[in-house]
């Protein structure tokens, strides 16, 4: 007796800001959409204190505060989130074709579209005091938390242009900003690394790499290690930013969808197509230049839009061909 799989029209993997509106977007366009949330629901959010630069929320709000909004408003249109992982994918090459998908190792669902909202997963040290100060001064995005810290001093580790950007970007608002960097040089482009030496209050220390993250509930400090010296020294800062790149969540994808040489999904033009008919991309998982929740959530919102235009063409062809 062959197994019965359940039959969704729009699959959604993943619930962080992208998910989210996406769902929000496909539930009102009849969609009836189903969410599958991951290992981490309401994704990199739940790991932020506050949020100031969300639109509609004035007075800000907390990462996971405002994905119990986005997912209350999800659920409010009918969407169905459910806990699970998404381990195992098989995406139809045809347009109209049936995607099949396992949940947790065990049970498959078949899917007519996909939206991908599986994000990515900053790198950090693996320190355990950088571990426990995550949302206490330990944070991975400097465009997200500087703010946070005008007119202190803090420091940013990594020596690629991301790190060069959010090291500029600091010093602009912070008191000085000490940029520690594992080699003898910096990675970044000429262009970015020209922008670090010339600003005043930006230090840069080569050889240097986070011995310890120094404080009990926030960060008060940094004991910093000189790899080539072995020489410690701990400084005075309030905030940690970890600028040594993102992962993205696409391994379960890789050999079916287009990806880039660092494992971003691959979408066309201006649209959230991927390469297979039917799977759509949104958030961080194909956006490796901003990463913030709003052009994550507008990124939703696309990706519902593009399932549902590519069902009506589906279902019209379907409609042709049964005359």
């Amino acid at each position: 007796m062959s197994e019965t799989r359940e039959r969704i029209k729009c699959l959604i993997i993943g619930s962080g800001p992208a998910g989210y509106t996406a769902a929000i977007y496909a539930a009102r366009a009849d969609l009836h959409p189903v969410m599958y949330t991951g290992m981490e629901p309401g994704g990199q959010l739940t790991t932020t204190t506050e949020v100031d630069n969300f639109p509609g929320y004035p007075e800000g709000i907390d990462g996971p505060a405002l994905m119990i909004d986005l997912q209350k408003q999800a659920e409010r249109f009918g969407t169905q989130v459910r806990m699970g992982m998404v381990t195992e994918v098989q995406l139809s090459k045809e347009k109209g074709g049936i995607h099949q998908v396992c949940v947790d190792n065990s049970t498959w669902v078949e899917a007519e579209t996909i939206i991908i909202s599986t994000g990515a997963t900053a790198k950090y040290l693996g320190l355990p005091s950088e571990q426990r100060l995550r949302g206490g001064g330990v944070s991975a995005c400097a465009v997200c938390d500087g703010f946070f810290y005008k007119g202190q001093d803090v420091a940013i580790v990594g020596g690629g242009d991301t790190a060069a950007e959010e090291a500029t970007y600091l010093a602009n608002i912070c008191n000085k900003v000490t940029m520690l960097v594992r080699k003898d040089e910096l990675r970044a482009s000429k262009a970015m690394q020209h922008r670090v030496f010339n600003t005043k209050n930006l230090e840069v220390r080569f050889n240097s790499e986070v011995d310890e993250v120094l404080g009990e509930q926030v960060v008060e400090g940094l004991r910093i290690l000189n790899n080539q010296t072995g020489e410690k020294e701990e400084i005075n800062i309030t905030g940690l930013f970890i600028a040594i790149g993102h992962k993205p969540n696409t391994e379960i994808f890789k050999g079916q969808l287009d990806m880039d040489n660092t494992g971003y999904l691959i979408t066309k033009g201006k649209s959230t197509k991927t390469n297979l008919p039917g799977v759509f991309a949104s958030g961080d998982v194909q956006d490796k230049e901003y990463r913030q929740a709003i052009t994550a959530a507008g990124t939703g919102c696309m990706a519902a839009l593009d399932a549902e235009r590519y069902l009506a063409t589906v279902e019209s062809n379907e409609e042709v061909a049964a005359k």
